[in-house]
């Protein structure tokens, strides 16, 4: 007689745990929603400050430096205004349970192409400076505007091109939704040539490429630095221009990138996933990489800065003529554009690419 007393115990326990498993993926669901949103909006806010202020000249920005940093700068606007919406409109409204459609093959072919984008834009920033720095009397013969935007459509194209068997449904990738880092991931696992050789043709070529044009760019620059020191030309207390740029540099693109690719060549060969955290954490820590541009390539330079503030000046003059008024900001053309004019009269002149190309001149 006590058997269905038994039973129903078991029952209610049985739902008991699966209400509590299910309240704690929703807890997780939101917890991670809000980080990509939250990550989504610094990325999104810092890359159009940056295009507000290098749309025109900048003091020791050459032209085809700022066609270098346009393009990675809308590269990095994309994960905001692309990757992250998408997914989050696949992991919000649309139900998987049935297995991955057409429209996710399609996210997760953008997905891969904007993070391939991204690693060649740096790649080719870096090849610029390289250039800047160690051939400056054939910079202008070197990187013409033509090899510049030549550069800069392989760097956005040829991703395409090689990614777009992802976006096929029916196709030699599998792609899946992934709820532990609610994005749309293409199942490597079932064509293992394919996957390693996205690995080999686009990571390790970009790493590459950035390693040897960086670390040769911080030698010679150290080089230059011990020169001026030892003929009392540099101030010991001067910044190592060199370390304070080259290094944050590449220590973030090596830890943004490298714990995806690991993942990504793990779950290739092994055939079997990571835990759900740290698949969330290497999913979306490349896309922090585009904010940590901001802050490398833009903010840190002494030049970029005094150039925001002469923005943010003319769209307060613009917008709000009293608040400008109270910060004494002058309305007199004559002094508010005058760097302005020093800019156009010089930056087309100068070989550098960003404050990491400043250091040779110690400036």
């Amino acid at each position: 007689m006590f058997t269905p007393l038994n039973l129903s115990t078991s029952d209610d326990s049985n739902v008991s745990d699966v209400d509590s498993q299910r309240l704690q993926e929703l807890s997780h669901r939101s917890i991670k929603v809000s980080i990509i949103i939250v990550l989504g909006v610094m990325i999104t806010l810092g890359n159009i400050a940056v295009l507000l202020v290098i749309s025109s000249s900048v003091a020791g920005w050459s032209r085809n430096s700022r066609y270098f940093l346009l393009s990675l700068t809308a590269a990095d606007s994309a994960f905001g205004l692309l990757v992250m919406p998408l997914n989050l409109w696949v992991s919000l409204l649309k139900d998987y349970t049935e297995g991955p459609d057409a429209f996710c093959h399609l996210v997760a072919f953008c997905n891969a192409t904007v993070y391939s984008t991204c690693m060649y834009t740096l790649a080719t920033i870096s090849l610029e400076r390289y250039v800047a720095v160690f051939y400056p009397l054939k910079y202008s013969t070197l990187m013409t505007r033509r090899r510049t935007l030549l550069l800069i459509a392989f760097a956005w194209c040829f991703p395409l091109f090689l990614l777009l068997p992802i976006s096929f449904p029916v196709g030699i990738i599998e792609v899946h939704f992934s709820t532990a880092s609610l994005v749309c991931n293409p199942s490597y696992s079932t064509n293992v040539a394919y996957s390693l050789s996205l690995t080999c043709l686009i990571f390790f070529p970009c790493s590459t490429v950035m390693t040897y044009a960086n670390l040769r760019v911080w030698c010679a620059a150290k080089r230059q630095r011990l020169k001026l020191r030892k003929y009392g030309c540099a101030l010991r207390s001067r910044h190592n221009v060199a370390a304070r740029v080259l290094v944050p540099v590449m220590a973030a693109y090596y830890t943004c990138w490298t714990p995806c690719m690991a993942a990504m060549i793990y779950n290739t060969v092994s055939g079997s996933t990571v835990p759900e955290w740290a698949e969330f954490v290497v999913v979306w820590l490349p896309t922090s990489n585009g904010f940590l541009n901001c802050i490398f390539y833009f903010w840190i330079n002494r030049n970029f800065r005094r150039k925001s503030r002469l923005v943010l000046q003319r769209l307060a003059l613009a917008l709000c003529p009293g608040l400008a008024n109270t910060f004494g900001w002058s309305n007199d053309p004559n002094t508010q554009f005058v760097s302005g004019v020093w800019d156009n009269n010089v930056h087309e002149r100068s070989s550098s690419v960003s404050s990491t190309c400043t250091l040779m001149s110690m400036a």
